[in-house]
């Protein structure tokens, strides 16, 4: 059998760049995505006596219907001691007595009136960081109203993640399946980040969090001047302050499904695509190295599928010749290859949603990771120009 290449043909430069962009697409799922995919949790759990006073902070605007769901969830905990910081932001609804009443009701529940928005702050990092302000204790666990622990496990899974020198811990906050387009894509596009910045902190190279299922000492804040360095941002009290924070040695994950955060899916492509856009807005604000590897991320898998459409509609690069009556072309080498990279995401897409809780993605596999192949680059522009 002999290859025979036409690399004067415009068709071999576009096979040159799929085959490369092929290769860095199974590099990043077996190298990175594969630590989480494949992750063991070897932390022993820790008796009642080694779990130190936690301070739960959450940030609410107009959610009394949201809090009227989460606060019996969070005040349910099996955790021996800890209070619940709910910071009230200026809300139009039953909120602030909800907080009252609540008060009055359980000691461990401390609200946070606020009643006038600051212009020099944007997003919740002013009322965040009232919360901590607030806190008793030096142990922060943060999440938001409109989620619930998926147990009442949850802030023993999560403080049970701290030994000697961790000052964060990272968890995951999947949205609840509800049905439709609209919730496939947005579980995907869940999923996908958290493979990308669960992995990386697995790899010990850690540049973000979601604050819906997040940790961090009180005395880290203030040590690093809490949010002050991108006040001006709406975005970035979780992701960016998580990249100035966390180091190899001092950041750890919380993975287990079971134990994790559940959050209601958005009804309103508009506001999904919205808060996409806040997130991809912060991307100048990481360093270089993250910076390189979201882009040879998003970009290879833009360029795997370009590239693979092209290629069927372009004169063949290159022939087999197998010494029989005809030549085969390549067309059938190109569906492997596509196939290879498929069974390679089935595989890590596979362990990954099960072990962070998202279900019902694999059908659907190649449908979702086309449409973000090409959605995805104009988001980040579109980000990043806002």
């Amino acid at each position: 059998m002999s290859i025979t290449f036409f690399p004067h043909r415009f068709s071999f430069y576009v096979l040159a760049i799929f085959a490369l962009a092929l290769v860095i697409q199974l590099c990043i799922h077996w190298i990175r995505f594969s630590k989480l995919a494949f992750f063991k949790n070897k932390t022993r759990p820790k008796e009642n006596d080694e779990l130190e006073p936690v301070s739960v902070v959450v940030c609410a605007r107009d959610s009394y219907e949201e809090l009227t769901e989460l606060v019996p969830a969070l005040l349910n905990q099996d955790y021996p001691k800890f209070e619940l910081v709910i910071v009230n932001d200026c809300s139009e609804d039953e909120t602030e007595q909800y907080l009252k009443d609540l008060e009055r009701l359980d000691p461990r529940v401390k609200p946070v009136q606020l009643r006038q928005h600051l212009n020099f702050f944007n997003g919740k990092k002013f009322p965040l960081s009232m919360g901590i302000k607030s806190a008793s204790h030096d142990l922060l666990v943060l999440t938001d109203a409109g989620c619930i622990p998926n147990s009442n496990e949850w802030l023993r899974s999560v403080v049970s993640r701290y030994k000697t020198g961790t000052e964060v811990v990272l968890g995951y906050c999947a949205y609840r399946k509800t049905g439709g387009l609209l919730n496939l894509l947005m579980r995907f596009d869940n999923l996908q980040e958290g493979l990308l910045y669960l992995s990386s902190a697995i790899a010990r190279k850690p540049y973000m969090g979601v604050g819906k299922n997040l940790s961090y000492r009180k005395e880290l804040f203030y040590r690093n001047k809490g949010f002050t360095s991108h006040y001006t941002n709406s975005a970035g009290d979780d992701d960016v302050f998580i990249r100035q924070v966390a180091t190899r040695d001092n950041t750890e994950v919380q993975v287990d499904a079971e134990n994790a955060v559940t959050r209601q899916a958005n009804s309103s492509a508009t506001l999904w695509l919205r808060r996409r856009c806040r997130r991809y807005s912060t991307i100048g604000m990481h360093r270089v190295s993250v910076r390189a590897f979201w882009a040879l991320h998003y970009w290879s898998q833009f360029l795997f599928y370009a590239g693979f459409i092209a290629l069927f509609f372009l004169q063949p690069a290159f022939t087999l010749s197998l010494e029989l009556p005809y030549t085969l072309y390549y067309f059938p080498a190109l569906v492997l290859l596509f196939l290879l990279r498929y069974l390679t995401q089935l595989i890590i897409y596979g362990k990954a949603s099960k072990r962070l809780g998202e279900q019902g993605l694999l059908p659907g596999l190649i449908l979702w990771d086309f449409f973000f192949a090409l959605f995805t680059p104009v988001l980040r522009i579109s980000g990043r120009l806002k």
